[in-house]
């Protein structure tokens, strides 16, 4: 059985293609199904009639989608943010609602056109009422798809977190308590219902993932839940630097600096991975 990482590191390369291949594979089959439904209500329609109003309105969610996805990594619906961004999303349920109708009418009257026919919505607010109960029911799919997949990919990729501080010795009342760990010097990864412990000084590089850090660990990488300027806080400033808005980098495992006609420069670690450095950061390499 091939190693879980290895096959994560060879959808990395095809990642982006599959993720819009599937939204391209769901709207189409819902688009073909629904046709075929409005055909069997209505069989004196021209079967051009509903493909149309289907294709049209299955393009428009698809566009749509990549919103809704970024909506909840701006605002994201975990249990103790829910009172906090919920009421983002049902804004957003309107928004996307507007959005839909707008353009799938558009669409629709530019098809007809072709077709020599003319597609006049005869109310606007009923339309409106219609498509937003349907559209409120498509946004939570669109959400429940998104998670679940996310969920997917940091079973698969692996999920760090810093471990708690231990607790301290129970003892006299006058022994003063021992000072915590200034920096951790380990992290806690879980992977496939696995766990196991990597060591700071083995972090290669990291590079901000909107609320996450991906650690690159190894020749493997893993998630942190926190921001890239929160984890660098918790880490040896004399070892760990950051080289660009979206990246930092162990100098202990830098194996080669390359400097850019355009001032910034490109760093390769000595695992082989190649990092980017802005001019900005670039003092922090030691010229």
């Amino acid at each position: 059985m091939a190693d879980s990482t290895d096959w994560f590191a060879r959808y990395q390369p095809v990642r982006r293609r599959a993720e819009v291949a599937f939204w391209v594979a769901v709207l189409a089959l819902q688009a073909g199904f629904n046709t075929l439904v409005q055909r069997m209500d209505r069989p004196s329609l021209a079967l051009w009639q509903p493909l149309v109003w289907e294709v049209s309105s299955a393009i428009v969610l698809g566009l749509l989608v990549p919103a809704v996805v970024a909506l909840e990594r701006r605002y994201p619906l975990r249990w103790g943010m829910l009172r906090a961004h919920l009421p983002w999303h049902l804004v957003a349920t309107l928004l996307f609602c507007v959005l839909h109708v707008a353009g799938m009418v558009a669409l629709r009257q530019v098809a007809y056109a072709t077709m020599g026919q003319t597609y006049e919505v005869a109310s606007w607010a009923g339309m409106f009422a219609y498509e937003y109960l349907k559209d409120v029911r498509t946004y939570a799919l669109i959400l429940a798809a998104a998670l679940s997949y996310r969920l997917l990919m940091l079973r698969l990729q692996g999920e760090a977190r810093v471990l708690d501080a231990p607790e301290p010795p129970v003892g006299t009342a006058t022994a003063p308590p021992p000072e915590p760990a200034a920096r951790p010097e380990r992290f806690l990864v879980r992977k496939l219902r696995r766990e196991f412990l990597v060591a700071a000084a083995d972090i290669e590089c990291l590079q901000a993932q909107g609320n996450y850090v991906g650690l690159r660990v190894n020749g493997h990488d893993y998630l942190l839940r926190a921001t890239l300027t929160e984890f660098l806080e918790q880490l040896d400033p004399a070892r760990f630097v950051r080289v660009h808005r979206s990246h930092a980098v162990n100098l202990d495992r830098v194996a080669e600096i390359e400097p850019l006609d355009s001032g910034d420069a490109r760093v390769t670690m000595r695992g082989g991975s190649v990092v980017p450095v802005s001019r900005r950061y670039r003092d922090a390499l030691g010229g």
